[in-house]
C-alpha cells in the first residue's frame, strides 16, 4: 500500500469516529463502542498496509508520527468515555484525531523506503509508539483540563488518572530512547535540543502530580499546570523543528 491510499482509509476513518462520537453523544453505548473502533480498524489497517508497502515502521517522518497520534486519540477517547461516560471527551478526542488526519491530507510529505542507520535499532519501534500513546493520553488529559476549566466542574479524578498514565507511558519511551541512543551514538542521554525538550515535558507532568498530592483542593491551578506541560509538549514533539538549536538535533524527523 502507497501513501496515495491514505485519503480513502481516512474519510472512511473519520466518517466512522463522527458517527461514533454522535452515538456517545445520544447515549447509545453500544454503537458508540462499535463505530468508534470499526474508525480505529480501518486507520490501523491503513498503518499496517503503509507498513508493509515502505518494508520499514512508518514512524520516520513527521506525517507518519501523526499516524499513530490520530490513531491512539479515539483509542483513549474510547478508553475514558468506557470508564466515566463523559460523552463530551469521546466527541473532542475524534475531533483532535480528525484535525491531525486533515494536517496530513493537505500537508503530504514524501514516504520513502529509505531507513538511516541510526534508525534501523529493535528501540526504535516501541520508543515512537509509546511516545505516541502518551502523547494521546496528554492530548486527552489537556481536552479535559480546558472543558473543566470552561465549565467550572473540575472532576481530577479523571485528569489524575490521564495524567498518571500518560507519565508512566513518556518515562517508558524515554527508557527506549536512552536504550536506543546507547545503541545508535554510545551514550544514554547527549542533552540534544529533542531531549532537553523532553526533560522539560517530563518534568512539567511531575510537577503537576506533586501539587496534585500537595494541593488537592486547589484544581485551577494544576489545570493550568496541565495545559503547560502540553505546550511543552508541543514543542518537544514538532516545535523544535522551528528552533534555531533544530541543526544540531539528531532527532529532526526526515521529510
Amino acid at each position: 500500500m502507497t501513501w496515495d491510499a491514505f485519503i480513502y482509509f481516512a474519510i472512511a476513518a473519520a466518517l466512522l469516529w463522527v458517527a461514533g462520537a454522535w452515538a456517545g453523544w445520544r447515549r447509545k453505548a453500544a454503537w458508540a463502542y462499535a463505530l468508534t473502533g470499526a474508525g480505529i480498524g480501518v486507520f490501523l489497517a491503513f498503518i499496517i498496509g503503509l507498513w508493509i508497502g515502505l518494508e520499514r515502521p512508518p514512524l520516520r517522518t513527521m506525517g507518519e508520527t501523526r499516524l499513530w497520534y490520530s490513531l491512539f486519540l479515539p483509542v483513549v477517547g474510547l478508553l475514558v468515555y468506557g470508564r466515566w461516560r463523559y460523552r463530551w471527551i469521546l466527541a473532542f478526542s475524534s475531533l483532535m484525531a480528525i484535525v491531525f488526519v486533515c494536517v496530513n491530507i493537505l500537508r503530504p510529505e514524501i514516504h520513502d523506503k529509505a531507513m538511516m542507520p541510526a534508525l534501523q535499532s529493535p528501540w526504535f519501534v516501541p520508543h515512537v509508539v509509546v511516545y505516541m500513546f502518551s502523547y494521546a493520553l496528554f492530548g486527552a488529559a489537556a481536552v479535559a483540563s480546558v472543558w473543566f476549566l470552561v465549565t467550572k466542574k473540575p472532576e481530577m479524578a479523571m485528569a489524575d488518572r490521564l495524567a498518571y498514565a500518560g507519565l508512566a507511558f513518556l518515562t517508558l519511551g524515554m527508557l527506549f530512547g536512552a536504550l536506543w541512543a546507547k545503541q545508535a551514538w554510545g551514550h544514554y542521554w547527549g542533552w540534544d535540543p529533542k531531549e532537553t525538550w523532553a526533560a522539560a515535558t517530563w518534568l512539567s507532568y511531575l510537577l503537576y502530580i506533586h501539587y496534585r498530592l500537595a494541593r488537592p483542593r486547589s484544581h485551577k491551578p494544576a489545570l493550568w499546570l496541565l495545559l503547560l506541560g502540553f505546550i511543552l509538549l508541543q514543542i518537544c514533539w514538532w516545535g523544535i523543528n522551528y528552533l534555531p538549536s533544530a541543526a544540531s538535533s539528531v532527532h529532526v524527523y526526515a521529510s
